[in-house]
């Protein structure tokens, strides 16, 4: 065992003043691989980041979301369906909704408000997200005057600032009482937006809600569990918008490895040729290869994932963020949750290292297995 480990300490000596010797191509190489393992590393832990944050956020979300529909489009749900909906089955609880949308000219984003009635706000009050305070610069006792459908200005006194650590959800969102609300968007109060329907046993949602379906034709159930799957499919779409816009660079890549895999230059054919003939074997050589493109592809992945991995979850992630998250005005800022997923490392090193691994071992083997003379000529 002492002379096996011996052996590869030798090989891992040669080999690195092998890399030496060609600094300058292989240094420029390393870049490359870095440069390529750094990006899609980006992208797929601040994917999986901005997925799990989702999921976190979502879990507390209602486990039934009951809209109207007139025509395939959302409308305002009447007062009277919700008896309807408590005397279904295996429903505990139903409340009606009261939130929407405010465009605001001074910042040119959408607002998003919402009746929150656990806050006991009083009329006139407002809590007023992170983002939304700063963008505003509006504090604790400031006005925000926002423009009723009918023309008349509403002042709102800010009562208070959401929390910042909520501010992937609270980035955009105004919460304000039921009268400013319906005094906003002038809504009679035998309305709602939607209704929330809290289910006994949660693993009977999905009866529950084709029972909804059954009881009101005109109505649309919407699931918890739809929700999540449709973030999933948003972050997995722009997610592979991404990859198709790295495709170059990747494209580029392969063709180096391609070209790599396609023979040895002379030089390095006369060094194989070399060692062949002061007695190196097959095997020898192979093993110098393989340690070669070791050395070379898992430096340029494990700096390369370092970096991603720093960019991401501590450097604001500003290259992708704004492909993944959302092209929006208001941008919330808060840090995602370190994490690691170790499927995904092992998916990335079969991409980036494998292919690698092979186009140094090929031309190394097809070397070795020639006769030294015609080697050395060649």
């Amino acid at each position: 065992m002492r002379t096996f480990l011996e052996q590869q300490k030798y090989l891992i000596d040669y080999t690195l003043a092998a890399l030496r010797r060609r600094k300058t191509r292989n240094l420029g190489l390393l870049l490359v691989y870095t440069l390529l393992v750094f990006l899609f590393s980006s992208v797929l832990l601040l994917s999986q980041g901005l997925r799990r944050e989702a999921a976190l956020l979502l879990q507390d979300a209602p486990e039934v979301i009951v809209q109207k529909l007139i025509a395939g489009r959302h409308d305002l749900l009447p007062a009277d369906w919700l008896e309807p909906l408590r005397r279904i089955r295996g429903v505990s609880r139903v409340e009606g909704r009261l939130w929407g949308y405010y465009y605001d000219p001074a910042v040119k984003a959408n607002y998003t408000l919402m009746v929150a009635p656990e806050r006991e706000l009083a009329a006139g009050a407002i809590l007023i997200g992170a983002t939304l305070a700063r963008v505003r610069q509006l504090g604790i006792g400031d006005y925000l005057s926002l423009r009723t459908v009918t023309g008349q200005p509403l002042p709102l006194k800010v009562a208070g600032v959401l929390d910042s650590a909520s501010e992937l959800l609270s980035a955009d969102l105004l919460l304000l009482s039921e009268t400013s609300y319906r005094q906003l968007f002038n809504l009679p109060p035998e309305v709602y937006t939607d209704a929330v329907l809290t289910v006994r046993n949660p693993r009977e949602a999905r009866t529950v809600a084709g029972k909804i379906a059954l009881a009101l034709p005109d109505s649309r159930p919407i699931l918890r569990e739809e929700i999540l799957r449709t973030y999933d499919a948003v972050f997995h779409w722009r997610e592979g918008l991404v990859f198709i816009t790295l495709g170059s660079l990747l494209l580029a890549f392969m063709i180096l490895a391609w070209d790599k895999a396609a023979g040895l230059n002379a030089e390095e054919q006369r060094e194989i040729g070399i060692l062949k003939a002061i007695g190196w074997e097959t095997g020898d050589i192979l093993r110098m290869k393989l340690w070669e493109g070791l050395l070379l592809s898992l430096t340029a992945f494990l700096a390369g994932y370092a970096l991603a991995y720093w960019q991401v979850f501590y450097g604001g992630a500003r290259l992708f963020a704004p492909v993944l998250k959302g092209w929006a005005v208001l941008y919330p800022e808060f840090r995602l949750t370190p994490a690691m997923d170790f499927s995904q490392v092992l998916a990335l090193l079969a991409v980036t290292v494998l292919p690698y691994l092979a186009a140094t071992l090929i031309p190394g083997w097809r070397a070795a297995i020639s006769d030294p003379d015609a080697v050395m000529r060649g």
